[in-house]
């Protein structure tokens, strides 16, 4: 768990939620995670400090230290300030044993040099579905495994379209939407709500739309990828 350099390096996670390496191993049948725990204790950050002692999610981590034979030390920060302490800690070698981050913040830390491998842990990701680990991947190497995986979905609400006379099996594509909501703004409705916050949260909830016009994340000034941002826009424009 130490770099060349003396600085100790992290099994991280991804929270795709990328999720920790050891967690998986202690909670799985099979063996060998990381050795730097060698005093029975390990040390755990996550992204989640809204959840106390007396938590689910505590819990599970306590449980699953409890099945692979050791202890669990969590500390909870908050979502932007976790890569931040993490890195931190990295250069006064005082770094936590596991990360649980999301996945965006991986490649970050694995071009640090503050992560190591799943197969420095000798961890087993064969079962792993290989989309789901690429969220724990970066240059060619798997710096974490997945707890979860957020799966956006386009809901609405019968009662709403009912009234503005809109049949559901009509909308099958952007304009057949935008059809959509405008007949639903005109009955006094708002249209469609989404998050466009500017963090990786708001580039994660255009995603669909994005790789929806046949865009690529490689080509963002592409026309297909002006034409989904240009969606967005003019959705807002017309309220």
């Amino acid at each position: 768990m130490n770099s060349s350099s003396g600085r100790r390096r992290l099994t991280a996670a991804a929270l795709t939620a990328l999720a920790v390496a050891t967690t998986a191993t202690a909670c799985g049948s099979g063996g060998g995670g990381t050795k730097a725990a060698d005093s029975g204790t390990y040390t755990i950050w996550d992204p989640y400090p809204q959840f106390d002692k007396g938590s689910a999610w505590v819990k599970l981590l306590d449980e699953c230290g409890g099945e692979a034979g050791v202890k669990i030390k969590r500390t909870g920060f908050d979502t932007s300030d976790l890569a931040n302490k993490a890195l931190l800690a990295a250069q006064q070698g005082n770094s936590p044993d596991i990360l649980i981050v999301d996945n965006p913040v991986v490649s970050t830390l694995a071009e640090a040099g503050v992560l190591t491998t799943t197969g420095d842990n000798k961890l087993d990701t064969s079962k792993v579905n290989p989309n789901l680990l690429a969220a724990g991947q970066s240059g060619g190497k798997t710096y974490g495994t997945p707890i979860g995986a957020n799966t956006l979905a386009l809901y609405y609400n019968k009662k709403v379209l009912k009234e503005a006379g809109v049949d559901i099996a009509s909308v099958k594509d952007w304009k057949s939407l935008t059809a959509a909501l405008e007949k639903v703004k005109k009955a006094g409705k708002k249209g469609i709500t989404f998050s466009a916050i500017g963090t990786e949260e708001g580039s994660f909830q255009f995603l669909p739309w994005l790789w929806g016009s046949g865009a690529k994340l490689t080509e963002l000034d592409s026309d297909r990828a002006a034409s989904a941002l240009s969606l967005w826009k003019d959705w807002l424009a017309k309220g």
